[in-house]
C-alpha cells in the first residue's frame, strides 16, 4: 500500500505551524487546557517532541521514539476530552493546511484518538469500538 502523504506538498514547516497553532489553542481551552497545562512543564520541549511525533506519523521520518500511550494512561481524560481535542485539531488543520493534507492529518488523528480510547478502556477492563473513524468491513 502506498503512503498517501508521499505525493503531497508537505514539509516540516507545515507540521511545525500546525502543531504550534493547535497547542496554542489547546492551552487556552477551558476543557482540555487544564489537563495539558497541569502536566507539561516545558512547552518548548513538548512542542518539539510533538513536531517529531507528527513528522513520524505523517512523513514517516522515525524521529519520534516516545511512548505516547503510556504518558496518557495516567491523565484524567474522558471521551469528551478526546472529542474536544479532535474538534480543535480539525479546525486548526483545515485552517493551516491544504484540504488533501488536512485530511491525512485528520485521518491519523482519529486513529490516534481511537487507539488512546481503546487503551484507556482496556486499563479499566472495558471493551469498546472506535468512535472517531469508520472501520472498513
Amino acid at each position: 500500500m502506498s503512503d498517501p502523504a508521499a505525493h503531497l506538498d508537505l514539509g516540516e514547516e507545515d507540521i511545525q505551524r500546525l502543531v504550534h497553532r493547535f497547542y496554542g489553542r489547546v492551552r487556552q481551552d477551558d476543557l482540555i487546557g487544564p489537563v495539558f497545562n497541569e502536566r507539561v512543564t516545558n512547552w518548548d520541549e513538548h512542542l518539539a517532541n510533538l513536531c517529531d511525533f507528527w513528522s513520524s506519523v505523517v512523513l514517516r521520518t522515525r524521529r519520534y521514539e516516545g511512548r505516547p500511550m503510556r504518558a496518557h494512561l495516567t491523565l484524567p481524560i474522558e471521551d469528551r476530552h478526546f472529542d474536544r481535542w479532535l474538534a480543535l485539531f480539525e479546525q486548526t488543520a483545515r485552517e493551516e493546511l491544504e484540504p488533501p493534507v488536512a485530511e491525512i492529518f485528520l485521518s491519523r488523528a482519529r486513529q490516534i484518538a481511537d487507539s488512546f480510547e481503546f487503551g484507556l478502556a482496556a486499563q479499566r477492563g472495558e471493551i469498546r469500538g472506535p468512535r472517531h473513524r469508520t472501520v472498513a468491513r
